[in-house]
């Protein structure tokens, strides 16, 4: 089994990736754990390009394609071979995060996202994905008390430091994807404090697994 786990900044997936393996592993399934970017040692230095935010300038195209490399190397190292060994893989974003944050935000051509996803994926998608949706505003604001209080990496802030109108755009380029594949999208409200969020996803991943 393949979960993905999106949202904007701030909308607490890693702290839900946890809540989903503990328990997934109490049910007897074996999990990984993984992200984008950054799930392979190579895709850690991609990582630190794409989220730097000294690096204001990279071009639309060229983050694109770095995402699209980590992504390459991630399906290929990781991902892949994880599902191949019957594990279930729960990772913290994956293509949809690219289609809404370089197409609906930056306004790259959905097709030639889609296209080039198509081209490193080896028919790998996911089986459920939760997205965590939550205003903007409320999702930059965790972000941000996260990164002055020491527990987020302030090397890491390239996106945080995007305009509000920006993520505005991020969050609606998911509500329209969770739209257009609702068997695979399940919506929770991340405005809600964790462990609510949490009771809410396995409420979820129990009635897609008994399916």
């Amino acid at each position: 089994m393949f979960i993905t786990l999106e949202g904007i900044e701030g909308s607490g997936k890693t702290t839900q990736m946890a809540t989903i393996s503990r328990f997934l592993e109490g049910s007897g399934h074996a999990c990984v754990l993984t992200k984008e970017p950054g799930g392979t040692p190579i895709g850690e230095k991609i990582r630190a390009i794409l989220l730097d935010p000294e690096h204001r300038q990279l071009d639309a195209m060229a983050e694109l394609l770095l995402y699209t490399a980590d992504r390459a190397q991630h399906v290929s190292q990781q991902i892949k071979p994880a599902l191949d060994a019957g594990k279930t893989v729960i990772c913290d974003r994956f293509y949809d995060s690219t289609i809404v944050y370089q197409g609906a935000a930056r306004g790259i051509n959905a097709g030639v996202i889609r296209e080039l996803n198509r081209l490193v994926l080896y028919n790998v998608a996911p089986d459920i994905t939760f997205l965590l949706d939550l205003p903007p505003e409320v999702g930059l604001s965790r972000a941000w008390n996260e990164i002055r209080s020491g527990g987020r990496d302030d090397s890491e802030s390239r996106f945080e430091r995007e305009k509000l109108l920006f993520h505005e755009k991020v969050r609606q380029g998911y509500l329209q994807l969770a739209a257009a594949e609702p068997q695979r999208f399940r919506i929770i409200d991340a405005s809600m404090p964790a462990r609510d969020v949490g009771k809410a996803i396995i409420s979820e991943l129990q009635q897609f697994m008994e399916t």
